[in-house]
């Protein structure tokens, strides 16, 4: 049996009814749609990316808005609803303890967190900075939270002076290391990170150890595109399940740092959103049967921690263009899947991630268009899918039952 489906760039494919071959999930680093019940004990009541972003005169979304995202419980701006959505759509609930990119995709692979990494509000412990001094053989300065931007004006110049390495944190379970790339050494700095990775496990096992190079003179230091996250291995994950089931598990972006490379069995870096979208488009020529997982971190990056709402809308709409390229790829046998994995409303007070809802879409020749599942319990939901998509594991909660041409 054939089926018609509509491209959003206005053409239509023919595709046979088959078994789904490749699935390209595409995370859009922290587009939440809304406060969890919760927030408020996360010190997000009121957050909505989406409404923040959506508000904006640079917003253009016509092909998410084609699939559905507006049609999604609880979307801002409902009244742009499509009137026949192209994709099956849900809200999913994060039913992990926490709202930082670790968290969020290890949910999403299929790991519900029942503690939260640590966090530092006040800074890290005496012993934890003396022990990563001693191994560095540097000193540490700044230790508390701080705006990764702000962090470098006020102690930049010091850090090149001295040869001190600037730690910082944030709301996130993070160990964030800055040095200039010219005076510490990228390489060297990638080595101090490693050294704290090793450092913070257990009682201190942040989510994340991060290295913030930046390059410049005073006053004008800029963040350069050389960072490098470290994470814990996580347990389990969907990826581990296709991998050692001979399915390729493809990392496009942050990906292989998030999972520390576990299950991971390629892997690109990319520069940029775009340069994202391009590198998955590139697989998309590839022959291969698995999974393609791409992360887009400019949107949380460069405008949700940057409170800059009018970036993040224009943000949007480039990879709302790109999205017309990708659909217009996608083979027999394809589904897109569009998620989120936490909040970073760019109009609250904070700079933060936010504990919010997060979209999903899922789109292909397989996919029955305009299925509402309402909202879901966790983002854990899609790597039920995935397997169930594979054949791997059949779990309650797939949804690919009810997505799928019956």
């Amino acid at each position: 049996m054939d089926q018609l489906v509509f491209c959003p760039t206005g053409c239509y494919h023919i595709y046979s009814m088959g078994k789904i071959k490749r699935i390209f999930l595409i995370v859009l680093d922290s587009f939440g749609m809304g406060e969890l019940p919760d927030a408020q004990s996360y010190g997000d009541a009121g957050s909505d990316t989406l409404a923040a972003v959506a508000a904006s005169r640079f917003f253009h979304a016509p092909r998410l808005a084609e699939l559905g995202l507006f049609n999604i419980d609880g979307a801002a701006f409902s009244d742009r609803a499509a009137v026949r959505p192209r994709a099956a759509f849900a809200r999913l609930a994060e039913q992990s303890a926490g709202k930082d990119t670790t968290t969020g995709h290890w949910e999403i692979a299929g790991v519900v967190l029942k503690k939260p990494f640590p966090l530092y509000p006040n800074g890290f412990p005496d012993a934890v900075i003396s022990e990563f001094e001693q191994k560095t053989g540097r000193k540490v300065i700044c230790n508390k939270p701080y705006s990764g931007t702000d962090v470098i004006f006020d102690y930049g110049r010091e850090q090149i002076e001295t040869g001190a390495l600037i730690v910082y944190t944030s709301a996130d379970s993070v160990f964030q290391v800055a040095a200039h790339e010219k005076y510490i050494g990228l390489e060297n700095l990638y080595r101090y990170c490693e050294t704290a990775r090793e450092m913070l496990r257990g009682e201190h096992g942040v989510g994340r150890v991060i290295a913030r190079p930046y390059l410049g003179e005073y006053p004008h230091f800029e963040r350069t595109r050389n960072r490098h996250d470290y994470s814990l291995v996580p347990p389990k994950t969907m990826l581990n399940q296709l991998q050692e089931s001979g399915f390729s598990c493809i990392g496009v972006g942050k990906i292989y740092d998030i999972f520390a490379g576990s299950g991971i069995t390629e892997h690109v870096k990319t520069k940029s959103n775009a340069d994202g979208m391009v590198k998955t488009m590139e697989f998309m020529e590839h022959d291969f049967t698995g999974l393609c997982f791409t992360n887009l971190v400019d949107f949380d990056m460069l405008y949700g921690h940057r409170n800059d709402a009018d970036g993040y809308a224009k943000a949007i709409s480039e990879f709302d263009a790109q999205l017309a390229a990708l659909i217009n790829q996608m083979r027999e046998g394809d589904m897109l899947m569009i998620t989120a994995d936490h909040g970073c409303d760019p109009k609250t007070v904070s700079t933060d991630h936010s504990r919010e809802y997060v979209p999903m879409l899922a789109y292909g020749g397989m996919v029955r268009p305009g299925v509402n599942l309402l909202t879901r319990g966790s983002f854990g939901d899609i790597a039920a899918t995935v397997l169930a998509a594979f054949g791997i594991e059949q779990k309650e909660n797939s949804f690919l039952d009810d997505i799928l041409v019956k």
